[in-house]
């Protein structure tokens, strides 16, 4: 079974909605129990919840039977067991759907991604989850917020974190449509309002951007007594006199310029392995300005700069992204899918999963090549146009996979620098690390 809480109340078996004729306080009691699912919820706590202090004289009577029915109701489709435990029930944890933990399980996840590409996906499928207001049309505001009041608010999180994600890779845009609800409702949320106002600034909208700063201003003041915090003030005053900065994300640290985009130092020694370093390579923190791969148009460029994709083929990908920016996306999206798996499987030749992964777009890149023979009279394998969008992947996928069949991918090593894990060739297992600084300051040879 499916059960869905995050919007209205729905029941699902096999794809079909079930249990339409429990009234409403049995919804209730049902999500009640699912929400804390695994823990003994007491018949008391039950009433309260569902009465708000007023509760019937017959209540407890009451909450048993809708137990009894909400048992009855549950096992013709195998749903989770109602059991009494003491002065109280507990569903147990089971094989059944809940979007209430799919959706906290998505956002520890993003949590912990390093990519602000993987992370903001793993925060669009978390929050795309949200159907309306929890118990939509079965809670009432008071049980809601006793109910939902962390979800409520990992579900900001949520929101802020993404946005910072989607600034970090120029998608400024989207940010300013995402957040438009939500900015003005929570005044108190600065960090939300704060990136909000940057999405609107990059977007050529200053006069919107200072005109949300006033409207936070003035809810905070008059709601609850206080100014907005430094950092929300100081964002007002550079929004105010046009600071240059702010138009565009910081470039990339350990960067060249090709044509319009910012590439990666080529110090690695392969393009598979220039494809992992620079921010997928870091074994600590993010630092800021750190990703590379923020654009298709950077993965097409990027292809093109390391003869992985000719010059007239950069700039059809280049005008193909134009006319489908969707299609784009999703591109980019896999890409740094790819690259994180990648930088797993040359690091641990042991981890099959990511080799397993990274083989399957080898295959996909195979599948759409051809084998033709050059100006220089020797024969080549070539990417063919029905690679489409994908191309410049599945350019960087040939790469990876011939280092892979390569007996130098024993060699790759990655730098010890706590901040650091950029890949290198070190056939000799002498480099110096990081003696000439290529991949940052601070990695001090082993």
């Amino acid at each position: 079974m499916e059960f869905r809480l995050l919007g209205p109340f729905e029941a699902r078996h096999e794809g079909r909605q079930v249990l339409t004729g429990a009234r409403r306080q049995e919804r209730c009691l049902l999500a009640v129990l699912l929400l804390r699912a695994g823990r003994v919820v007491t018949t008391g706590h039950l009433i309260d919840l569902l009465w708000s202090g007023g509760a019937p004289a017959n209540a407890r009577g009451t909450v048993h039977t809708y137990i009894g029915r909400l048992r009855a109701a549950l096992r013709p489709f195998g749903g989770p067991e109602v059991a009494t435990r003491q002065d109280g029930y507990r569903v147990a944890p089971g094989t059944y759907r809940l979007d209430t933990a799919e959706f906290t399980a998505l956002v520890r996840q993003a949590g912990a991604a390093r990519d602000p590409g993987v992370r903001a996906g793993l925060y669009d499928r978390a929050l795309g989850l949200w159907r309306g207001p929890l118990l939509d049309g079965t809670a009432d505001d008071v049980l809601r917020e006793r109910l939902g009041g962390e979800l409520a608010e990992l579900r900001l999180s949520a929101l802020e974190r993404r946005a910072e994600a989607q600034l970090a890779m120029g998608r400024h845009d989207r940010v300013a449509a995402d957040l438009a609800p939500h900015a003005g409702e929570h005044p108190e949320r600065e960090q939300l309002v704060a990136a909000q106002m940057t999405a609107l600034y990059r977007g050529g909208r200053q006069a919107e951007a200072l005109r949300l700063y006033r409207g936070t201003r003035r809810a905070l003041v008059d709601g609850l007594g206080i100014e907005p915090g430094a950092a929300l003030a100081s964002l007002h005053d550079r929004i105010l006199r046009g600071d240059p900065q702010l138009n565009q994300p910081p470039a990339p640290v350990y960067a060249v310029r090709v044509g319009e985009e910012w590439l990666p130092w080529s110090a690695g020694g392969h393009p598979a392995l220039e494809l992992c370093n620079t921010y997928a390579g870091w074994g600590g923190p993010a630092l800021p300005g750190g990703e590379w791969l923020r654009r298709y148009a950077t993965l097409a460029v990027w292809a093109g700069h390391h003869d992985l994709a000719s010059e007239r083929l950069v700039a059809q990908l280049l005008a193909g992204a134009r006319r489908e920016p969707a299609a784009a996306a999703a591109v980019l999206a896999e890409a740094r899918a790819f690259r994180a798996r990648l930088y797993a499987c040359l690091t641990d030749p042991a981890d099959a999963a990511s080799f397993t992964a990274v083989a399957a777009v080898v295959e996909q890149a195979a599948a759409v090549s051809s084998f033709t023979r050059d100006e220089d009279g020797l024969g080549h394998w070539r990417l063919t146009p029905a690679a489409g969008l994908r191309l410049p992947l599945y350019a960087a996928a040939r790469a990876a996979g011939e280092l892979l069949a390569d007996p130098r991918r024993f060699t790759i090593r990655a730098c010890p620098g706590e901040n650091c894990g950029w890949l290198f060739l070190d056939a000799s297992g002498r480099r110096r690390w990081c003696s000439l600084a290529t991949c940052g300051a601070g990695c001090a040879a082993p």
